[in-house]
């Protein structure tokens, strides 16, 4: 049965419920809760502003569409995720111990107490602070760090202001560990009006997976393997567009941006081989805009695949996999 978590709402907002406890959960029951709603990680790929999940490939997940999808391993330590989940413990005590700032874990899927859809799970909460209750721990290293430019990205300001529309908190701290090095602390306060638009769209979202109706694909590569993954053979039949005005119109705009790429790509090789023809055997070149630089890369080796099949069948036969085939698209007009 929920029960309401022991928080501070701002003004009139209700406080959030405790879905389920998180403590004796593995991690297939986990993301098995997370499946009866949209998550504040879920927020920015559901209105489609995440840079790393496209709302589709969020939809196969709501509906339990993604078993041919790539799952991360928890357990990769080249992966970014492995390290931020390594690190939280880390930057929450480092937050603590620059801001002076008490947290402790919330171990528990929080719900919001009028959308049930809308879940949550908060890092820390902050306790004894009048101006900020909630602080979400991240890392970044040197790829992820340009997006931290400007401050908070906007896919965490949506994850962010998701966790206070379900807890009715009024703020929240997200300590960013940069590099390894450089810990930054950015507040993001309740905005009512950017909350309601946020809560709009995911509904909307939300609504494509109870009507088992996929959202449309954004362009992202994200969508494509989603896509992959939805439809990964063709049946051999034909479909047939012929008297569709709108999948008229999108084969038009189709070979115009294919012939429009393609002159912009000639045009990309004539500027670039103008360069190199200055350049000649220079490695480097200075411009006020910035360098280019023009390098022959080292010398390598391969295997004669084709020798070695004719002169060592059995050597070949021994190590070699089966590999999938994928679909081809290909326009004809």
């Amino acid at each position: 049965m929920s029960n309401v978590v022991d928080v501070r709402p701002a003004n009139h907002v209700r406080p959030a419920l405790k879905l389920v406890k998180t403590q004796d959960l593995d991690r297939q029951q986990w993301l098995a809760v997370r499946r009866n709603g949209i998550g504040s990680s879920d927020a920015a790929a559901a209105v489609g502003l995440n840079p790393y999940k496209s709302p589709l490939e969020l939809w196969m997940e709501k509906t339990g569409r993604d078993a041919r999808l790539p799952k991360p391993d928890p357990d990769d330590d080249t992966a970014a995720t492995y390290w931020g989940t390594l690190l939280e413990p880390l930057v929450a005590a480092q937050y603590s111990r620059r801001t002076g700032h008490r947290v402790r874990r919330v171990n528990a899927v929080l719900q919001h107490p009028d959308e049930p859809w809308m879940l949550a799970n908060i890092d820390r909460e902050v306790t004894g602070a009048a101006d900020v209750q909630i602080l979400e721990c991240k890392t970044a290293g040197l790829n992820g760090a340009r997006l931290w430019k400007e401050g908070v990205p906007e896919y965490v300001q949506l994850q962010v202001m998701h966790q206070l529309a379900v807890t009715g908190k009024s703020a929240a701290d997200v300590a960013v560990l940069i590099c390894g090095q450089e810990l930054q602390v950015h507040r993001v306060t309740r905005d009512e009006n950017m909350m309601q638009h946020l809560m709009q769209i995911e509904r909307e979202f939300w609504q494509c997976v109870r009507d088992n109706r996929p959202p449309p694909p954004d362009g992202s590569e994200s969508a494509d393997r989603a896509l992959r993954a939805l439809y990964p053979r063709d049946s051999g039949s034909t479909v047939d567009f012929r008297g569709d005005f709108e999948m008229a119109a999108v084969i038009s705009d189709l070979v115009g941006v294919r012939a429009l790429l393609e002159e912009q790509g000639k045009r990309e090789a004539e500027l670039k081989q103008r360069i190199q023809e200055r350049m000649g055997e220079a490695s480097k070149a200075l411009f006020e805009a910035g360098t280019v630089t023009w390098k022959r890369s080292k010398d390598n080796t391969s295997i004669d695949i084709q020798r070695l099949a004719k002169e060592h069948p059995e050597i070949v036969q021994t190590y070699t996999i089966p590999k999938a085939g994928s679909r081809r698209f290909l326009v004809n007009v």
